[in-house]
């Protein structure tokens, strides 16, 4: 049986090449796999394309903004282009004023949907959502109903940056809070699913399987956050603990 265990970020990483489609879960950097993108950033492949729903921020979390300002991503495909507020200026913003980054825009709930699609092996799905905008230019429309619906397609990746809560040696993983956001469905659409989780890997059978949010069959590589590992510095328990965090 595959060996799924790493015992470094950087080992786990290793051999990401050039021009890499990867997905970067998490909501306001909540439920980001903040060590394999720390792990990627010293790897230093450029050219990447990088599915998140944000783009990063300027307040000195690693986050996909990490790779963005070192100038290792070409495209964001991200369901936000624009800073949280007008007094900040994220490297993201900066680059694409410049033309130095590429930038396309989907709906947040459509982008889950596509994410969803590719893991799910759906060829395609028709929504509302966009109608009558830019973002519905030179896509299929169809009356479903009486009301009008654009085609959306799969969002697949190379390579998925997972966080998660419990894992077993097989893969089986459990999320907790936040981390449910982006992860399972994240987990699902990528050729190699990597993962970094906050608590000790166990044997099979020790996770309750009611509780299990992605099958180990979509895990490829794992790697247990160290203590001294990236933890949330957020409200609900000391820094550098993770064990309150989402």
């Amino acid at each position: 049986m595959k060996n799924k265990i790493y015992e470094t970020f950087d080992q786990a990483v290793a051999g990401i090449p050039d021009g890499s489609t990867i997905m970067f879960p998490g909501f306001g950097g909540i439920g980001s796999p903040q060590n394999l993108i720390a792990a990627l950033h010293r790897l230093g492949p450029k050219g990447l394309t990088g599915i998140s729903n944000g783009h990063g921020g300027t307040d000195g979390r690693v986050d996909v903004g990490t790779l963005i300002e070192a100038g290792q991503v070409k495209k964001m495909i991200c369901a936000f282009t624009a800073p949280t507020h007008p007094s900040r200026v994220t490297p993201f913003a900066k680059m694409y004023a410049d033309d130095e980054i590429e930038a396309e825009l989907v709906p947040q709930g459509t982008m889950a949907e596509r994410i969803r699609c590719a893991g799910a092996g759906i060829g395609g799905f028709f929504t509302p959502t966009s109608v009558g905008t830019e973002l519905a230019e030179g896509k299929e429309h169809r009356e479903i109903n009486g009301r009008t619906y654009v085609l959306e397609h799969p969002l697949p990746a190379d390579y998925a940056f997972i966080r998660a809560w419990k894992a077993d040696t097989l893969g089986n993983l459990q999320f907790r809070l936040a981390q449910r956001n982006f992860n399972p469905i994240m987990a699902m659409a990528a050729i190699i699913t990597i993962v970094e989780v906050e608590n000790d890997i166990v044997a099979p059978g020790e996770l309750d399987p009611d509780q299990i949010q992605t099958p180990g069959i979509y895990v490829d590589r794992i790697v247990r956050i160290p203590e001294d590992g990236i933890w949330p510095d957020v409200a609900g328990g000391p820094a550098g603990t993770g064990r309150t965090f989402a």
